[in-house]
């Protein structure tokens, strides 16, 4: 993974009596919204935080893709299908930027300082994806060059902020990784044709701020 170290209903499908449809909600990415997904590794069953990948060391357990690579990630339809009936308990992989959202995640307790500051200043945001350690909050796609610049004009930029930018990848909802559920914290809004999202200047600042009050800047987080 390429990175530099009031909920809303909404869709994709989430639980029926069988469990959670990944298919459905995978279908959804790819084909009405246009994001490239892909199915990830799924979590070892020996451990909580434990990846069935060859990795021992893994730091995203259940949460990445591995066979096949990232760069399979697609929408075309017949492919989703495919995937997800030989898998139906994948987790679903974005592969971020180009025709894809970007996103910045950051600790749960950090993340959620960061958006009350933003609903405060009155920011519009996005969907923002949740797992019990870690947020994510989607943004519009950025090239290194623009993200470089932004940064620099930070203080001091807390080691805990991850970027997943273009060749990057993040589980969307509703998948199970090795870190817990993954859901949403801000659902898009139904019936939404694609999900709007801000773009990434507009929220760094804030995000960086949240983080620095809450203390949290171990890369490890």
């Amino acid at each position: 993974m390429r990175e530099i170290l009031g909920r809303r209903r909404g869709l994709p499908p989430g639980r029926d009596e069988s469990g959670p449809d990944r298919l459905g909600a995978a279908l959804t990415f790819a084909t009405e919204w246009r994001w490239p997904v892909l199915p990830g590794v799924a979590p070892d069953s020996g451990g909580p935080a434990r990846c069935s990948c060859p990795d021992p060391d893994c730091t995203v357990p259940g949460a990445h893709p591995f066979d096949p690579g990232l760069l399979a990630a697609s929408t075309d339809a017949r492919m989703v299908r495919w995937w997800w009936t030989r898998r139906p308990a994948a987790p679903i992989v974005l592969a971020t930027g180009g025709q894809a959202p970007c996103a910045i995640s950051l600790p749960a307790l950090a993340a959620a300082r960061a958006l009350t500051l933003l609903d405060r200043r009155g920011m519009r945001l996005g969907p923002v994806i949740a797992t019990p350690v870690r947020w994510a909050i989607l943004v519009r796609p950025y090239s290194m060059e623009q993200l470089g610049e932004l940064l620099y004009a930070q203080d001091h930029v807390p080691g805990s902020l991850r970027f997943h930018g273009d060749g990057g990848y993040l589980a969307l909802p509703p998948s199970e990784t090795g870190q817990g559920a993954v859901r949403w914290e801000r659902a898009p809004l139904p019936g939404s044709a694609r999900p709007w999202v801000p773009d990434v200047e507009a929220v760094v600042p804030t995000v960086v701020e949240a983080l620095t009050r809450t203390g949290v800047s171990a890369p490890e987080l």
